[in-house]
């Protein structure tokens, strides 16, 4: 994996995630003095003629940001990202997604964070236009409206091991 490709999270200076970059930003933000390393990888290092040093994982910004909150646009690929790539009738990840309006629009079903979900072309068809009592088909989880660290969980697919108590609190 070439260096230049890794993904670096960086924090705010309360430790509240803000990002994921890559490593050559995450340099900039160090050499500038901007950032200060909280985590590195284990085993890599950037070379230079002079010196080796670690490379980071994770860096904190030395300076406290104001981000304006800011809500996820309701959009298809959003709700395709929010539902993980699965269908929520059946759980399937390898059909093509359709969205599904849990009270169907003709019913009054709004389109909303709340009543959009994903749903494979057999699912979406077989539930028709009937609530899920009626169809006896329900939603794998409820839909919500998700926040900007939800898809930075679901974007992260592999990250290193001192990523989870930032963006997992666990």
């Amino acid at each position: 994996m070439l260096l230049l490709h890794t993904k670096v999270l960086v924090l705010n200076c309360s430790y509240e995630p803000l990002t994921i970059c890559n490593v050559q930003k995450a340099v900039l933000l160090l050499f500038g003095g901007k950032a200060v390393p909280v985590a590195h990888h284990p085993e890599k290092v950037i070379s230079t003629v002079a010196r080796s040093y670690p490379l980071p994982s994770i860096v904190r910004l030395t300076c406290f940001v104001r981000v304006p909150y800011k809500q996820i646009i309701l959009t298809r690929k959003n709700i395709i990202i929010r539902d993980n790539f699965q269908c929520q009738y059946c759980g399937k990840t390898d059909l093509p997604l359709t969205i599904d309006h849990i009270l169907p629009h003709s019913r009054g079903g709004e389109y909303s964070w709340e009543n959009l979900i994903t749903a494979c072309p057999r699912c979406n068809s077989k539930k028709g236009n009937r609530t899920p009592q009626e169809a006896g088909m329900y939603p794998l989880k409820k839909a919500i409206r998700p926040n900007k660290l939800m898809f930075m969980q679901q974007l992260t697919t592999t990250f290193s091991s001192e990523w989870k108590p930032y963006l997992f609190m666990s």
